[in-house]
């Protein structure tokens, strides 16, 4: 630490460097800009940082040692140097075989982790076969309407082997059902299975749009899935809470912070209604971020969401256990910065966003395919991907030690900024009344659309640079594979649900769907029903068919 002498000095010093050394220059040359902003927080980034820009932080309650509270340095004593991030490559497209096929490939070029892609009828709770899903068959993911389709998936792969994340939300209780029946089926005990479910609806009501149920039966759902999982599935984490597409709707570095933290509190308080204990049901809940271009306003964000999490959980819930303090994190690279002009360019884009992760101790983290700006990724740029997160680890050095930004002025200088701000943020939060009412207020989703209105308008007026878009153009075409799915492929999948549902039980399956329907009438934990369900091989269309009836539909502009 400096003392007041040292950083009177300090401050000395930077005036005369400032009289000798920049005005001529400045008087000279200029600099580039009048000013300098982070990417998308809007906070001034000083010519020069000093001991002085971080003179009131103190050591131990602010920063601390890896694996301490506050947990800034990160939640693990030896960062990566025990055990790599998780690569986690986000797959799933057309058909629950093609999906299989894909797995099989990541984890021969050796990912650690499956990220599973489900399409949009699957996302929004209907089957292969229902009207609202034609077209939509295997586009953005695979295709899960039955069991069948997810032993398909998990053919050849134990369970007890890998950790598997699911991004699904509102259906996300049928679809960990499932995950649950194949480990079951396989002989895997439920306490070793790991992986995540996202299951964060707040965020589909602020950016994202897949929702099925009110908020109120969708909450219900949520935390029946912490308290099935904190006593059978103890590995698993129940919850991803996602400010990646809030980041990726058009938010600031701040915004994400604040709101998806925002939307964590607001689950707590209602598990905790809900009759639950905190320490019980914390420690599984995991968070998801996403990385944009400035690598330091990323380290920034991430360090300071770490930060803030432990204050948050000992001060407004009296967490004991020290791991419901631990903000864990997943990262996905931006898929709103990819471009669709000079795609090559789109992987230098990748590689500083996973290093922001990787310098700011993500969790897990998934690369993006140079083409996803045009399509679904082809095997190429899916193994491009993953070497970026291979070569990160075990070329670049950036593994070898932890926090290794820490100690920076600028970077615990941007570290309090943006945690002021997210901070800011929470304050007008909870004076509307938590999330769910700033969300029902609609102040939420105006605060980020005034942003991403914002960062266009600098885009059109070039005040803010794309390469490849509004400047160092070319006048080529992308020339490239494609990966695409056919009206084949659909009809593949349709007549695999055909087959399943001619080939079952339907006594048994009535049997199940009305016990899960008198379930939702009443107070029990849902999850044991929508289990039998599934292994009676009930569709997810079905099973949600009976939570629509009971529950009902969210449309926009209803109460949250």
């Amino acid at each position: 630490m400096f003392d007041s002498d040292d950083l009177e000095a300090i401050r000395e010093g930077e005036a005369s460097w400032h009289a000798d050394q920049v005005e001529p220059v400045l008087e000279r040359f200029g600099e580039r800009n009048e000013t300098f902003t982070t990417d998308t927080g809007g906070q001034e980034v000083d010519r020069l940082y000093t001991p002085a820009d971080v003179a009131d932080r103190d050591y131990d309650e602010d920063l601390g040692f890896p694996g301490e509270p506050p947990y800034t340095r990160g939640v693990y004593s030896t960062g990566y140097r025990g055990r790599l991030w998780t690569m986690r490559q986000y797959a799933g497209f057309s058909t629950p075989e093609d999906t299989n096929e894909r797995f099989h490939y990541l984890l021969d070029q050796g990912q650690t982790g499956l990220s599973m892609a489900f399409d949009l009828p699957t996302q929004m709770g209907y089957d292969s076969d229902a009207e609202m899903s034609a077209g939509e068959v295997g586009k953005a993911g695979v295709a899960i309407d039955s069991l069948e389709d997810m032993e398909t998936v998990f053919d050849g792969i134990p369970l007890d082997d890998v950790s598997t994340s699911m991004t699904i939300n509102a259906p996300a209780s049928v679809l960990l059902a499932m995950y649950i029946a194949v480990g079951d089926r396989q002989g895997v005990d439920r306490s070793a299975l790991r992986g995540t479910i996202q299951n964060d609806l707040l965020k589909e009501y602020i950016a994202r749009n897949t929702y099925i149920y009110p908020p109120e039966p969708s909450m219900r759902i949520i935390t029946d899935i912490f308290e099935f999982c904190a006593e059978e599935v103890p590995k698993f984490n129940t919850i991803s809470i996602s400010g990646y597409h809030i980041r990726e709707a058009g938010s600031t570095a701040a915004q994400e912070l604040a709101f998806t933290l925002g939307n964590g509190l607001e689950y707590v308080e209602s598990a905790i209604d809900a009759g639950l204990d905190v320490d019980d049901f914390a420690p599984q809940l995991s968070f998801f971020f996403n990385g944009h271009n400035n690598i330091f306003e990323e380290v920034a964000k991430f360090r300071a969401a770490r930060r803030m999490w432990h204050d948050l959980m000992d001060e407004r819930f009296d967490a004991q256990n020290p791991k419901s303090k631990q903000l864990k994190f997943h990262t996905q690279t931006a898929g709103s910065m990819l471009t669709a002009q000079q795609i090559e360019n789109n992987v230098v884009r990748v590689a500083y966003q996973a290093l922001a992760a990787v310098l700011g101790g993500t969790q897990s983290l998934h690369t993006n395919g140079k083409d996803e700006a045009l399509a679904l990724p082809t095997e190429k740029s899916v193994r491009t991907a993953l070497r970026t997160q291979q070569i990160l680890a075990h070329e670049s050095g950036a593994a070898d030690t932890v926090d290794p930004l820490a100690g920076s002025y600028y970077v615990e200088s941007l570290t309090d900024e943006v945690e002021a701000d997210a901070y800011e943020i929470l304050e007008e939060v909870d004076g509307r009344g938590g999330m769910r009412r700033a969300i029902e207020q609609q102040w939420v989703q105006r605060q980020i659309q005034d942003t991403a209105f914002e960062r266009q308008h600098e885009i059109e007026k070039r005040e803010r640079i794309i390469v490849g878009v509004n400047e160092f153009e070319v006048d080529e075409e992308p020339e490239m594979d494609v990966q695409e799915v056919t009206e084949e492929d659909e009809r593949r999948q349709i007549r695999r649900l055909e087959s399943v549902q001619s080939d079952r039980d339907e006594e048994a399956v009535e049997a199940t769907l009305e016990a899960l329907r008198e379930a939702a009438r009443g107070e029990d934990n849902l999850m044991p029903y929508i289990i039998d369900a599934v292994k009676a091989y009930a569709t997810v269309g079905e099973v949600c068919n009976v939570l629509r009836d009971e529950f009902g539909e969210y449309t926009p502009g209803s109460a949250v």
